[in-house]
């Protein structure tokens, strides 16, 4: 297992959280809290990562809450580490330092929604749940679907993306513009909400993606697309894994608009029928989702049907019914709860690579090979209509030879997809849990990113420790 947060990090001089505490006290009174229960639920999140509480908590009730906290903890050089939904899986809340927790859940509102021309801008702090039961009433809606009911802070810093984003995209393409806080308790706005520019640096890209270490974001406007008039789902179970996996990539191939292409392998549709009550063969299964009109809708089903049924297809099952859709696709976004019910007690290590989508049929196959060879359970899911895909392994957190056998197999995934032209993360981002990966994957270019880091927090107090593994600064604590 990793070293704990203790023995990676050291914490930041009780003293100076003393000082910043105080000040904030002095100004935001009862939004700051220092209850156990709170620090320790604000050090942690889904991940099998070792957690690390923060010495404070903060929940901020506006962007001028949070200048107000940025700016204590600069003065007194205090970790800060932004908070959503806590659904991450790469460390990415633990305190490794210590410092101050700034939960952003209170700033959950729909600043504004434009159908017209298909925006909104909303907190950070809202989920995507609820902002989908908002725009709905306007005929619009937001396409990100990580699985989690997430905060569109998180997504956006993460770089989110989910089941939808073979034809949506992620969250780099569906961010307009942002209001976030540098750390120096600078406000600035990046983007607008027009749909293309040339103007100057694109500070939106920057910051999406870069997992609070260099601002804490406080609004965000997103891409809405209309609801389509109608959307269709499919079940299609297939004899192999490699028979689904070539179903997939000669569907992106021929350029169908597909909106979603899940894999399950028989071992996920097993858990799934356990948790979910699906009933569907325990065979690798493809869950597809089509939208547009009645027509495209069924013209897309056939052709992927008529894919399919060259590869092994096993059956196929469709339908446009709302309730059906909705129970099939809950059971998608459950699996990882599904799998940690196969094995009561078991701790759960899910990991995350994206290939080139001619890759993915080789390093799907060599994934279960490995799988196979070390006598694991660890069930296969993805997102692969653009090469993403996962394993989760459920090792028991008190066998060593159990958790170095799943870290060690997910190093070689990993290594596996980078060497393929891929990535070590299409989604989950970097957090702690994957900074060995970064300069394999970068080279040179980690040291770009370093150089960002000081210019933009040469303190080094924004989430230090995460995305880069030393920003060589002097501050609120070694970043590396």
């Amino acid at each position: 297992m990793s070293h704990t947060a203790a023995q990676r990090r050291t914490r930041v001089d009780t003293s100076c959280v003393e000082a910043a505490v105080s000040q904030l006290r002095a100004t935001l009174a009862d939004k700051v809290t220092m209850t156990k229960a709170e620090l320790d639920g604000h050090g942690r999140d889904e991940s099998w990562h070792d957690p690390a509480p923060p010495d404070a908590v903060v929940y901020a009730e506006s962007t001028e809450d949070v200048v107000a906290v940025v700016q204590a903890c600069a003065a007194h050089r205090v970790p800060l580490v932004p908070f959503g939904a806590g659904t991450s899986l790469e460390g990415h809340v633990a305190a490794l330092h210590g410092g101050i927790t700034l939960d952003m859940t209170r700033m959950n509102r729909v600043l504004r929604i434009n159908a017209e021309d298909l925006d909104c801008t909303v907190e950070a702090g809202i989920t995507r749940k609820a902002l989908d039961e908002q725009l709905r009433r306007h005929g619009v809606f937001f396409p990100i679907d990580p699985g989690a009911d997430a905060t569109i802070g998180g997504m956006t810093a993460t770089r989110a993306s989910g089941t939808n984003a073979v034809r949506y995209g992620t969250m780099r393409d569906n961010v307009l513009a942002l209001t976030a806080v540098l750390p120096d308790g600078t406000v600035v706005r990046t983007g607008t909400r027009a749909r293309k520019s040339s103007a100057g640096y694109d500070l939106t890209r920057l910051l999406v993606g870069s997992e609070g270490t260099l601002a804490v974001v406080t609004e965000v406007t997103l891409r809405l697309y209309g609801v389509p008039e109608v959307i269709g789902a499919a079940v299609c179970p297939f004899e192999s894994l490699g028979g689904a996996v070539d179903t997939v990539i000669e569907t992106v191939q021929l350029g169908v608009q597909v909106a979603r292409i899940e894999l399950l392998d028989e071992r996920q549709i097993m858990a799934s029928n356990a948790f979910s009550d699906l009933g569907l063969e325990e065979a690798p299964t493809l869950f597809l989702e089509f939208h547009g009109s009645r027509q495209t809708v069924q013209e897309q089903a056939r052709i992927v049907g008529e894919i399919a049924e060259t590869h092994g297809q096993r059956g196929w099952t469709f339908t446009t019914r709302t309730d059906e859709r909705n129970r099939l696709w809950r059971a998608r976004h459950d699996a990882y709860y599904a799998d940690l019910a196969l094995r009561p007690g078991a701790k759960g290590i899910p990991t995350d690579a994206c290939v080139p989508i001619s890759q993915l049929a080789r390093v799907v196959a060599e994934t279960r090979r490995d799988i196979e060879d070390a006598h694991v359970l660890a069930p296969i899911v993805g997102h692969v209509g653009d090469g993403n895909f996962h394993v989760i392994f459920l090792v028991d957190p008190d066998d060593p030879v159990e958790l170095a056998t799943a870290q060690e197999l997910n190093r070689r995934l990993v290594r596996r997809a980078q060497a393929a032209g891929g990535t070590c993360t299409g989604e989950h981002g970097i957090g702690y849990g994957k900074l060995e990966f970064m300069r394999e994957e970068h080279g040179d270019g980690v040291e770009v990113m370093k150089t960002i880091k000081r210019a933009i927090d040469p303190l080094n107090i924004m989430n230090p420790g995460k995305v880069v593994a030393a920003a060589d600064t002097r501050g609120a604590g070694d970043a590396g």
